[in-house]
């Protein structure tokens, strides 16, 4: 994505070039459950995120056949909840980890996947991740997911945070909404990540092949 006619441009944002991809990346797929997905929630079946999640199915079927990791989380809370955030957001009281609403969709998922559910929008909060990805040697992020001024934008600042070479694949997130979705791209963008075309993420990964 361009910042390069916009004010932050101007004062140095974005700096006119990319982080760029490294030597080994894992897939992160944020939240994309039942929940927010199946139109039989009252936040599923949103077009962003119904058309986020088939592009993201393509990316994941490549990525696992050269033995990329691949990690999920759901975000939910005990049956008790008295571990759930103080969220604004309805829905976030209703789910229970093991339910229905949390589950990975089915066209998602793969017994090679790592699950770490989440309580809070990051994935890397209170969550073994940063080991995991560590421990694998991986120094890149392909963030996948909803929603992106949410789940998404607190994942991508955190994985900045620790270091990995974040990249966003644009038509791998999505959001509620049109307007939130395309703003809070561009910011990361212009800050933090990469927010490139899928294509440009396929030709990364068709070469590579690592050990399942």
């Amino acid at each position: 994505m361009s910042t390069t006619e916009d004010e932050y441009a101007k004062y140095g944002y974005g700096r006119g070039q990319r982080i760029g991809f490294g030597q080994k990346p894992a897939i992160l797929v944020i939240d994309f459950q039942k929940a927010f997905v199946d139109p039989e929630y009252p936040t599923g079946g949103r077009p962003l995120i119904l058309s986020a999640v088939k592009a993201t199915a393509g990316l994941l079927r490549e990525a696992r056949r050269r033995g990329i990791p691949v990690i999920q989380t759901v975000v939910g809370c005990s049956e008790s909840k008295r571990d759930n955030p103080h969220w604004k957001v309805a829905i976030c009281h209703e789910l229970i980890l093991g339910s229905d609403g949390c589950q990975v969709v089915e066209e998602l998922r793969d017994p090679s996947d790592v699950v770490l559910p989440k309580r809070v929008p990051s994935i890397f909060f209170g969550t073994p991740l940063a080991t995991t990805l560590v421990r694998q040697g991986v120094d890149t992020t392909i963030v996948t997911g909803c929603n992106t001024s949410g789940c998404i934008r607190a994942t991508v600042i955190d994985s900045f945070s620790y270091g990995f070479r974040t990249i966003v694949p644009a038509e791998c997130v999505g959001d509620m909404e049109e307007a939130p979705h395309w703003a809070n791209l561009t910011d990361v963008d212009r800050r933090y990540a990469d927010v490139i075309p899928l294509s440009e993420v396929m030709d990364y990964i068709n070469p590579l092949q690592y050990a399942a």
